[in-house]
């Protein structure tokens, strides 16, 4: 008998998080599966079809190839999971509903009787238009460049319970643009974004300013992948796999964050962590003297500390677009908050601590000769407003940077 074939099956598919979370479920041979339209009838009329996830642009497009296609995904209008059973026919299901509603109850947004408004009309749309009326809402209505009720008639909608973008405004690498401005739904209790890299979209960045609950699109994105798992098999899984790897890709996607006074050892501090952890450090500061052709003495002499705190902002946001990284910042980063979204949006950030007098003052312009307590009073409260931990940085740098990983391998899932 032959090998049975699994995978994703996409057009152009680049990176994916789908390998990564099938093989977590015990999927080993699953694999990214490119085709031209073509050659699409030919494939499915495979007798050695396992399991199968459909990415754009075949959503729709394989649904004429099916035998039996699960009433869900009918009423959506798309398939994303197909599977040959024993039968030889082959079945269709869309399991992104699973992970819609997954993501919605993680986050602790409730359906019943909200009013929702969706931004997009694609497919993602069509799944979580056909998830809000199952769940409960009251109204559903989707926001599309075009239609009646579109990006400059929003104010018809300001009574809107629960705001969810199914565009891919504000995906990597097109980071810190957000489809819509909060200020335009006062009842907003609720914010879903099926975007998941990065992390925290611009709109997920308000929505947690302004303390409404919120979700990416990463418990989505598992969620849908374990429910298309049990068609494959026909077994159950249980949910507990969803959040064992969900924390397991946050881990690996998640920045790690140094911030601090200057001197303070966020560079030895990252150049631990890394010979700890296999990950790369960047050092922001030596970016910008790359980016300059200069040193940073020689920034500040020549242009002031307007232009380099221009240079730092410059090179923080293309940095902070990375995943899985050690970002090392300068210890005035603080002083702009615009600086905090591009840190954020994917990392958790820890701040040094460590004891005024051993801040090394050596190539700092503005450490040289300064009234450290003075600075120190000044960042403190900026410090404090970034951060998701404090680490002190007054013991040996192994231990430092021991007590970060711990951490960070305990609190990045979350």
């Amino acid at each position: 008998m032959a090998e049975k074939i699994f995978g994703l099956l996409g057009r152009r598919l680049g990176h994916s998080w789908s390998v990564p979370i099938h093989t977590a479920l015990g999927c080993e041979g699953y694999r990214l599966i490119e085709l031209d339209p073509e050659e699409l009838e030919g494939f499915l009329r495979q007798p050695d079809i396992g399991g199968l996830n459909v990415t754009i642009p075949y959503k729709r497009d394989v649904m004429p190839f099916c035998d039996i296609i699960d009433p869900m995904a009918q009423a959506i209008g798309s398939v994303n999971t197909l599977t040959r059973r024993a039968d030889g026919k082959l079945y269709a299901f869309n399991t992104d509903a699973a992970g819609f509603r997954w993501m919605a109850e993680r986050a602790g947004i409730s359906f019943q009787s909200k009013k929702a408004v969706i931004l997009g009309s694609g497919g993602a749309s069509l799944t979580a238009q056909a998830c809000a009326k199952a769940m409960g809402a009251r109204e559903v209505v989707v926001i599309s460049r075009s239609g009646p009720d579109n990006y400059g008639n929003l104010d018809r909608h300001a009574d809107a319970d629960i705001v969810v973008n199914t565009t891919p405004v504000g995906m990597f690498p097109n980071t810190g643009v957000s489809p819509v401005d909060l200020a335009a739904f006062p009842r907003c209790s609720g914010v879903l974004d099926v975007v998941y890299n990065p992390r925290r979209t611009a709109l997920l960045l308000q929505a947690e300013e302004l303390g409404i609950p919120c979700s990416d699109g990463l418990p989505m994105l598992v969620a849908q992948a374990k429910a298309a798992e049990e068609h494959f098999f026909e077994k159950a899984i249980p949910d507990s796999e969803n959040e064992r790897i969900l924390a397991l890709l946050r881990r690996e996607c998640t920045n790690i964050v140094l911030i601090g006074m200057p001197g303070c050892g966020k560079t030895t501090v990252g150049q631990a962590l890394a010979a700890l952890t296999g990950r790369e450090a960047i050092d922001i500061d030596q970016r910008i003297v790359e980016k300059a052709g200069r040193s940073i003495p020689e920034i500040f002499a020549a242009e002031g500390e307007a232009a380099f705190r221009a240079l730092e902002r410059e090179v923080t946001a293309e940095v902070g677009k990375l995943s899985g990284k050690i970002l090392l910042t300068g210890g005035g980063v603080v002083k702009d908050r615009r600086n905090y979204a591009p840190l954020h949006q994917n990392g958790r950030i820890y701040q040094l601590v460590r004891n005024l007098d051993a801040l090394s003052t050596d190539g700092r312009p503005l450490s040289q000769g300064a009234d450290l307590s003075a600075m120190w009073a000044e960042r403190a409260p900026l410090y404090t407003a970034f951060r998701d931990a404090a680490m002190d940085n007054n013991g040996t740098v192994e231990d430092t940077a021991a007590a970060i990983w711990r951490d960070f391998c305990e609190n990045s899932g979350a």
